[in-house]
């Protein structure tokens, strides 16, 4: 009985032992499988942000003559950032650049060919790092899709999309997250509001005054075609969004815990706001207005979801709801610019609004993770004045330069013809709906 006892206590220790040491050598090779594990989901989250979230999104809000033409370019531009960022884009934005590195990274990484099965980013395999921040690559010039909404020539699209990817996105990444010269500046800019709402809202101004008003702006009522599939990508974003903040922590922490937290208060709080306003405004309150709040909440919360605390989304969602609703109105009914889906007023000033009042709100009286040592509020907010200048005046800049080059080679504009019968047709020879 006593040596059966001994065997059964043998068998459970070798059992033991073999549970135990492939999690001891994953300790001591640095990788981390619950950090791993959350960022494998946030990087399926920011993708279902853009397909199907954003499609939707965007789709519901165009015209019905011009809902394929919507999702189609979201579906094209998702594929063609892809094989783009394994070409040249994650070795530009996150290589070291050598005497240029504060610009832009080097292509020593071209194609991944230093991404190997066993290489780690911290404490997750870099093949997963590379996933997650392609997802961001993605969504950020489908976002300035809706800008040009329901006037730009297919082809002429893709090479904007290409170049500006190129241009304007991959060296504002090296300069923030790759170890360029605003990030050693000490700018905070947790998930992406200059990377992505900054860059994405001033291309998409840039290139709405580029190509000009849709025909019948501002005179003609252009309403969305379908409220309903809206909506339900915009619930899809809102999802969606906690990969994007809550796993730029890339790691499964407290980090990840309070930007998932204050990511849903903000935008909750800019929902109500945007509602309320719309309410005392005209009347009534609207469906587009309540989501379209939700989307200015979620873009101001991103750079500071890792260092604010919940009073810090309160405010920023506040902000963003009242600020974004009155930049809305002032860009399409004084100024009438033809920013179709309103990607400015609400992911521009977003990220402007959440940039500068992170440099506040991150100070440890509001409930932030706290300034960096010998950093003060306002040398904090001077870093990130000086990121917000540097990334608007570059996109612009970039923007324009860009979709003059395009013009003069492919054109940028469907005809007044093509425009009148809706892009569906035209662009795809296809239709969104069949009555």
């Amino acid at each position: 009985m006593r040596a059966t006892f001994k065997g059964y206590k043998s068998y459970c220790l070798l059992a033991l032992f073999i549970y135990v040491l492939p999690c001891v050598v994953l300790a001591e090779s640095g990788l981390d499988t619950g950090d791993t594990a959350w960022i494998l989901t946030s990087t399926a989250l920011v993708l279902f942000m853009t397909i199907p979230g954003l499609s939707l999104f965007y789709a519901g809000l165009v015209r019905s003559k011009n809902v394929l033409s919507v999702l189609m370019q979201c579906f094209a531009i998702t594929c063609l950032v892809s094989i783009l960022w394994l070409v040249f884009g994650y070795s530009l934005a996150f290589s070291d650049g050598g005497i240029v590195n504060s610009w832009l990274g080097g292509l020593s990484n071209a194609f991944l060919s230093e991404v190997t099965r066993a290489s780690l980013s911290g404490t997750i395999p870099e093949t997963v790092f590379v996933m997650f921040q392609l997802t961001f690559a993605i969504i950020t010039p489908a976002l300035v899709v809706g800008g040009f909404a329901e006037r730009m020539k297919f082809s002429s699209m893709l090479w904007f999309s290409a170049l500006w990817l190129l241009v304007v996105y991959l060296p504002v990444c090296h300069w923030v997250w790759g170890g360029g010269w605003l990030g050693e500046k000490g700018i905070l800019d947790f998930a992406g509001g200059l990377v992505v709402h900054l860059t994405a809202g001033t291309g998409a101004i840039v290139a709405a005054m580029v190509l000009g008003k849709r025909r019948g702006f501002p005179r003609t009522a252009m309403p969305p075609h379908n409220l309903t599939m809206s909506v339900t990508g915009a619930g899809m974003l809102w999802v969606g969004w906690f990969g994007f903040n809550a796993g730029s922590a890339i790691a499964a922490n407290q980090d990840a815990g309070m930007a998932m937290l204050v990511t849903h208060l903000s935008a909750a709080t800019a929902s109500l706001v945007w509602m309320f306003a719309e309410w005392i405004r005209y009347g009534k309150p609207s469906v587009l207005g309540i989501v379209t709040g939700m989307v200015a909440g979620l873009g101001s919360i991103t750079p500071a979801s890792g260092f604010v605390g919940p009073i810090g989304a309160l405010v920023i969602g506040a902000i963003a709801g009242l600020v974004c609703f009155l930049a809305t109105n002032f860009i399409k009914r004084v100024l009438h610019i033809d920013d179709s889906l309103d990607v400015f007023p609400v992911h521009g000033i977003g990220g402007i609004l959440g940039t500068l009042l992170c440099g506040i709100l991150v100070a440890e009286v509001f409930g932030g993770a706290g300034l960096a040592e010998g950093v003060t509020m306002g040398q904090q907010v001077w870093v990130q004045l000086q990121g917000v200048l540097a990334v608007l005046a570059w996109t612009a800049v970039a923007t324009f330069v860009i979709l003059q080059v395009i013009r003069i080679i492919v054109g940028l504009r469907v005809d007044e013809q093509q425009e009148v019968e809706g892009l569906d047709i035209t662009q795809h020879e296809e239709t969104g709906y069949n009555m």
